[in-house]
């Protein structure tokens, strides 16, 4: 259950009261973190049919891969989040299905949307790397807009700062008064003073990142060249803002040097190295040439037939 109370701004003189809970129908409450991620979603959706044709696929393409990826990318989303909470869910297992409350990990839903919207892509005979280029421009859209759910639920916040835009209300000081905080060793955490808001800055890194790849689309070397910076600028940007959080999800109770382990920083080093590795691979080692982008070869084969 999610404390509803004012967030203030010290510095910066400024008070926000967002209640989590939109409006209820038939006593069902309808919370704002729902509703923010559904429109992340749609206006993703929106952004790739409107730019499918810049990839050589079809809206048709895109309306068919969404109907696979995203149910089966927000169970793995939860899956991976429960996974890693399991003490949260052990003794009312029917709350895994309560995702409108909050608890979905992005990394689960990354990996399943990737994973089995490929697998769908190559049974229905659509361009795995096209559409993986454009579904990570529309990840992007939807994590930007998504990380403001976080707000309205008060969580994916960080650890104290006196940076101007430190954040303070009653639900993070009860948080960090409680038992399932975990910090770093030499981190001291006082409850009462403002902390980092991270959720806004994943939504800016979000949003930049997809500002300068929507510059960058037109002079994509090679197909997949768009999904590998995706995961180098969101890897980059999540290893730093999951190092100022203290509610990240462990790898269970394993240490190094007697440091809990974040999930989603390993992750993100994992990606960022491996997508830097590929890229480095196709640009430098193995350049490719212009009539090998899959546009590029639809624009030439429909040129061919209008002859």
């Amino acid at each position: 259950m999610f404390l509803a109370s004012p967030i203030t701004f010290p510095n910066l003189g400024i008070e926000i009261d967002p209640n989590p809970v939109a409006f209820t129908v038939f006593g069902k409450d309808i919370y704002w973190y729902g509703i923010i991620i559904a429109a992340g979603f749609l206006l993703a959706v929106f952004y790739m049919l409107a730019r499918a044709k810049d990839f050589g696929i079809t809206q048709d393409d895109v309306l068919d891969m969404i109907l696979w990826a995203v149910p089966i990318g927000v169970i793995c989303a939860r899956l991976y989040y429960c996974i890693f909470y399991w003490e949260l869910y052990a003794d009312d297992p029917i709350s895994i299905l309560y995702i409108w409350e909050g608890g979905l990990a992005i990394y689960g839903g990354i990996i399943g949307a990737f994973v089995f919207g490929g697998l769908a892509c190559k049974w229905r005979g659509v361009p795995v790397l096209p559409m993986f280029d454009l579904t990570a421009m529309g990840f992007l859209i939807g994590q930007g807009c998504g990380r403001w759910g976080n707000f309205f639920n008060q969580e994916a916040f960080g650890c104290n700062t006196t940076l101007p835009w430190g954040m303070y209300s009653e639900a993070t000081r009860a948080y960090l008064m409680s038992s399932t905080v975990t910090v770093p060793k030499g981190v001291v955490i006082d409850p009462n003073l403002p902390v980092h808001p991270t959720f806004l800055y994943e939504s800016i890194w979000c949003f930049v990142g997809f500002f300068l790849l929507f510059r960058y689309i037109k002079k994509r070397k090679f197909n997949g060249d768009i999904t590998l910076r995706y995961l180098v600028w969101y890897g980059a940007g999540r290893f730093w803002i999951e190092g100022l959080r203290t509610d990240s999800l462990y790898l269970f109770d394993w240490t190094i040097a007697g440091q809990p382990i974040r999930v989603s920083q390993v992750l993100s080093l994992v990606l960022m190295i491996a997508a830097l590795a590929v890229l480095f691979y196709n640009i430098r080692l193995h350049p490719h040439k212009p009539e090998e982008l899959y546009v590029n070869i639809v624009a030439a084969r429909e040129a061919a037939q209008a002859e």
